[in-house]
């Protein structure tokens, strides 16, 4: 099969290409890339107009199976992944059974084969259960597929047993992504203050995130580890982080389009959809989250695509559970917030979304360069529009991105040079 890619532009940051160019594709590899390639293809792509990047890599998600297969599968979250730019994701391990086990570790990945529509990578679990109690066996889940560790959802308390888990991934030439919550001051429904009381709802502290962050830091810091911290969500956060880094510290770590889109002000107009785990902040962390991604101390956004059902939600803010889709907007919202206003450029989004993800996953991904693997993502810049409930792809609608206007929205998802979704 061989499919030619016309008059797009290609943004690819690992040779800080931004031009228009023409791709050419043999079944699964970039074979070509020039000015006005002019062969004969089973498939020629008009792009002009389109901005041609390499395909966006989540390394956050929940995809639900096994366990809550009423909220997500794995076909439906691949079919809403793709749907959203999404090339390559990677299923957090809070499922039941947890991914602790090579058995059920394979599993996920036999059946991520047969849908057979984005690549994806598994996490498994940090401890057996994720009770914090027990560590896997890191080798053999490795062996099995496992593409990192994490206990998301359910943070590591234990010091000892978080410092041998880091030393153990490390050794392995892994790591673990650690959910960083301390859980004595994080119980509350929505971000601590004004709003949280004038809704007669407890309020989590921002401190529930920073103390664990500051912590891991301190273990990656002494034991010359690597440490990645999950979605990060407020300005002590990341000052913490770009001050480690500064000191050479080990330490990457990630976001999520809400917390550059949104404040708390959000629950008042979206409810319990605008309800995750971190939970919304002050402008002053958004603005924030913003320069952290800017000035590089930000590694990733990710979307922890949480998709839950509408009865679920439907329990009222104190006890709905946390959690918001986002395949399908993470791109539309990062042109919208980022690029639109000039924090960012497109070559600045391929390094977060696609390049930089690549790396710390240790994937031969993120990059359109001749002899790679066709992951390739193409959106159209300039379009906007209304992001619709009735045209959500994945099987759970919890987005406080209903009704609202975003600019940037995906045409075609390649997948190892199959065109595994486009936009009609």
């Amino acid at each position: 099969m061989i499919t030619l890619l016309k008059n797009g532009n290609v943004v690819d940051y690992a040779s800080k290409t931004n031009e228009k160019l023409d791709i050419l594709i043999e079944n699964d590899k970039i074979i070509k890339i020039q000015k006005n390639i002019n062969v004969q293809a089973d498939r020629i792509i008009d792009c002009a107009g389109y901005i041609v990047m390499p395909g966006m890599v989540d390394m956050h998600c929940h995809l639900r199976e096994p366990g809550g297969e009423h909220k997500e599968t794995i076909e439906t979250g691949s079919k809403s992944a793709v749907a959203g730019g999404f090339t390559t994701i990677c299923p957090m391990p809070n499922t039941n059974p947890t991914p602790d086990s090579a058995i059920v570790l394979k599993e996920i990945i036999d059946k991520a084969k047969k849908v057979n529509l984005c690549n994806v990578l598994p996490f498994s679990s940090v401890t057996k259960g994720e009770k914090g109690q027990e560590l896997v066996d890191f080798k053999s889940q490795l062996e099995a597929g496992a593409i990192a560790f994490s206990d998301d959802g359910m943070p590591v308390e234990n010091a000892a047993m978080i410092r041998e888990a880091m030393i153990e991934a490390n050794k392995l030439g892994s790591f673990v992504s650690e959910h960083c919550e301390e859980k004595s001051v994080s119980a509350g429904a929505i971000n601590a203050g004004p709003i949280a009381e004038k809704l007669g709802v407890k309020g989590v502290l921002p401190e529930a995130e920073e103390i664990m962050a500051s912590r891991d830091i301190v273990i990656a810091e002494t034991n010359k580890l690597h440490t990645h911290i999950c979605h990060i969500s407020t300005k002590t956060s990341v000052d913490m982080i770009r001050s480690a880094k500064a000191r050479g510290v080990n330490v990457t770590c990630e976001t999520c389009p809400h917390y550059y889109s949104f404040t708390v002000d959000e629950v008042l107009e979206s409810g319990v959809n605008a309800k995750m785990n971190p939970p919304l902040r002050e402008e002053k962390d958004r603005l924030a989250i913003i320069e952290g991604i800017k000035d590089g101390t930000i590694d990733a956004i990710i979307t922890d695509h949480a998709p839950h059902a509408e009865d679920e939600k439907a329990k009222g803010l104190a006890t709905a559970p946390n959690g918001i889709i986002g395949f399908e907007t993470a791109l539309g919202a990062t042109v919208t917030n980022l690029v639109e206003p000039g924090y960012i450029s497109y070559l600045d989004m391929v390094r977060v979304m696609s390049y930089n993800p690549s790396k710390l996953l240790g994937i031969d991904r993120g990059e359109i360069a001749e002899g790679k693997i066709a992951d390739i993502t193409i959106f159209d810049p300039n379009r906007e529009y209304v992001f619709l409930k009735e045209n959500i792809v994945s099987k759970s609608k919890n987005t406080p991105w209903i009704n609202k206007k975003l600019k940037g929205q995906v045409k075609y998802t390649i997948v190892s040079g199959r065109v595994v979704y486009e936009r009609i």
